[in-house]
Order: structure tokens, then C-alpha cells, then sequence
């Protein structure tokens, strides 16, 4: 599961009196406004946290993140979080009450959000969202005016999950019933599909996919083209609340293109923007810039103008974390924490990171004290 939590800090003398005792936590509040709006010292480094395995286990925080994050919110002008489900507003309220700091929609982004840039291209056509959540807000909220959960999409085609009378636990709302049935997507071409959290039903909803994309948009048709297909990300597995690493995104897009390809002549078609493609990476620089933008005035940025010094990611998932940061360069400094995915003495051998640390609290603890002494 893509969850990212960034982090820009500023780089100056104050940092010396929070490692010397911090501050309260009811203070922050305050403090967060005033640097927010205050036009003082642009941050010089910014930290990306990944957050199942490093900040939360299912919804419980570890590592001592409530109190790494307060430390880094006395310093901090702003940040943002990416997730995936739920519109932005309602994923700070979430985040907010988990890691005991005030979040705000604005600094909030989410594994999907690079689907906006998309809108323009598939504003008026009909097109599909998959996943756990409310998928097809998500899209509606982006801009898109033509989307079905898919959860919506087959319930208007009779039949089409063989397995639909043994699931006793499936529930559809009325309200997404009707809104079903007004667009008739029986007569409709999928225009494309989106992959926009975890899918929750893998066997219909492959099945269902399956359908869309050998018939070009129209299930129980002729065979036809392959409308576009994207995944918000391709991790194949995440640490949650059980020992183990559960199966994620990138899994079930290796199921669905296991199926697909050996049903259908043409191997599937598919653009996933999950780490560790360096897209990710440059993302959420270019976000923290647009950020930075709107709370300090007096940052101009400009081609190849780079306000970071460093970039800092704390991930617990060598293949994705680790080898993402490698990938974008500089300014990415990688931080390994033994707290999920990754549970080694030493390094990882294949994707080392930079560092190793035990825990989050261990990594915000070395990186401000090095950049006070840099």
C-alpha cells in the first residue's frame, strides 16, 4: 500500500533548544499556524515518511511516530500525506487523530492524486474506479463526471460475478444504486480504468476487468482494443497489523495480468505510478515546492533552482522505499527502519539503504541532529 507522509522542516538555531527538551504538545497548534503563514527562513530538507510499517500498524502508531512527528511539527512550515480511499479532506481528519498532529486537507496528497492530471483527458467519459473506500468520490471529487465504482458498474450487468449469490456479505447504498442505473452503462464504452485503492472482492473484480478490457469498454461483447488501465501503485505486499506482510496492490495487478494474458491474445496494458518508479519521488518534490510556494512568498522557484539540500525517506520496504530513493538521486538521502517489511541485523544486500535505524523516533533523531551540526 503507497501511504507517504512528507515533511518540510526548517533548518535553523531553534533546533538546538528542542533537542535540549521539545515542547508540548498542546502548543502545537499555535506554533503550526504561525509558521505556516510566517514569512521566515525557507526549510533546507524535507523527510518522507512511509507510513504502514514505519508510522502506523493497521491504525496503531509505532516506533514512537506521535512523538518523532511532534518534534518535527515544532520546526515544521508545513507537510503532506499520501494515502489512498478517501477524498483529502477526510484522510487528514483520519491522520490527524492517529498520529496526534493537526493535518490539514492542504497538505494532504494521496497515491492516487497523480490521477487529476488525467481529468482533461477523460472529464466527460465513462470510466471505472476500483478499490476499498469510496473509489468513485475520489474520481468525482478530482473532476471526473462520468465515474462508477465498480461495485456500481457490476451491479447494472446481471450475472456477471457467477459467485454474486455466495457472497452474503456484499451491500450496495441505494444513493449508489441510482446513480448506477441513470448513467446505463450497459450501452456505454469504458473509456479507461482506475485502480484507485486496494480492491477488496479480487474474484469479481478481475473477473470484471477481465470483461472490460478484452471487449474494449463493453463486457459480453466482441473482443476489441484495451481502454487504458492505471494503478495508483504496484506494491506487492505491506506490513499491517498481522506478523506477516499482507498482499497489496502490486499483487493483485500480477493476478489480473496472469488472467488476463492467458485469456486473451494481447498481453494487458497498464501504467502504475507507485514507488519506486523516481516519478513518485519527483512528485512529491515538485508538491513540496508548490507548498512552500504558498507559505513562504518570498521562494522563487525556477528552473533548476533547488530549495532542498536533502531529502530525507524513512521506508521499512527495501524494493519500493529504499530502491525508489536510490533511483531519484539527489537530493534523496534513504533511511531503512527494522519496524515492517524489513526486518534484518545488518543492510538490506540487494537495495541498501543509507542508513539503518530501529525505529521512526531513531531516524527524526539523527536527521536533526545532523542537520543542526551541518
Amino acid at each position: 500500500m503507497m501511504r507517504l507522509l512528507l515533511q518540510i522542516l526548517r533548518n535553523n538555531s531553534s533546533l538546538k533548544s528542542e533537542l535540549n527538551g521539545g515542547t508540548k504538545a498542546s502548543a502545537l497548534p499555535k506554533l503550526f499556524s504561525r509558521q505556516l503563514h510566517a514569512p521566515t527562513q525557507p526549510p533546507s530538507f524535507g523527510i518522507a515518511f512511509d507510513i504502514d510499517g514505519v508510522l502506523l500498524r493497521g491504525e496503531t502508531s509505532i516506533g514512537g511516530s506521535p512523538q518523532a512527528l511532534r518534534r518535527l511539527y515544532y520546526h515544521s512550515a508545513n507537510s503532506c500525506s499520501i494515502r489512498g480511499g478517501v477524498p483529502e479532506s477526510e484522510r487528514a481528519k483520519e491522520l490527524s487523530k492517529q498520529l496526534g498532529v493537526d493535518i490539514l486537507p492542504l497538505q494532504v496528497i494521496q497515491g492516487h492524486t497523480p490521477f487529476r492530471e488525467l481529468v482533461k483527458r477523460y472529464e466527460d467519459d465513462l470510466i471505472v474506479a476500483v478499490g476499498k473506500g469510496a473509489p468513485g468520490r475520489v474520481m468525482t471529487e478530482y473532476g471526473f463526471k462520468n465515474v462508477l465504482s465498480i461495485d456500481d458498474y457490476a451491479s447494472c450487468f446481471p450475472n456477471i460475478d457467477p459467485l454474486a449469490q455466495y457472497k452474503k456479505w456484499t451491500k450496495m447504498q441505494p444513493t449508489d444504486r441510482e446513480m448506477a442505473l441513470r448513467t446505463d452503462p450497459c450501452s456505454q464504452r469504458v473509456q479507461a480504468v482506475f485502480i484507485v485503492s486496494d480492491p477488496v472482492d479480487w474474484s469479481r473484480d478481475i473477473q470484471v476487468l477481465c470483461d472490460i478490457l478484452r471487449t474494449g469498454g463493453l463486457p459480453g461483447r466482441e473482443i476489441a482494443h484495451q481502454p487504458p488501465l492505471f494503478f495508483a501503485n504496484d506494491d506487492i505486499a505491506y506490513q499491517a497489523l498481522f506478523p506477516a506482510e499482507r498482499l497489496g496492490m502490486g499483487a493483485f495487478r500480477i493476478a489480473l495480468e496472469s488472467i488476463f494474458n492467458r485469456i486473451h491474445t494481447n498481453n494487458m496494458e497498464y501504467t502504475s505510478y507507485g514507488k519506486p518508479n523516481p516519478f513518485v519521488f519527483k512528485n512529491a518534490e515538485n508538491v513540496l515546492l508548490q507548498v512552500l510556494q504558498s507559505a513562504y512568498n518570498n521562494i522563487q522557484s525556477s528552473g533548476e533552482m533547488q530549495p532542498f539540500k536533502r531529502l530525507y525517506m524513512i521506508g521499512d520496504n527495501p524494493s519500493v522505499d529504499i530502491n525508489g530513493a536510490k533511483q531519484a538521486g539527489h537530493p534523496w538521502f534513504s533511511i531503512l527502519t527494522r519496524t515492517g517489511v524489513f526486518k534484518g541485523i545488518g543492510n538490506h544486500a540487494d537495495y541498501p539503504a543509507d542508513l539503518v535505524v530501529n525505529s521512526v523516533e531513531e531516524a527524526v533523531d539523527y536527521i536533526l541532529r545532523k542537520e543542526h551540526t551541518s
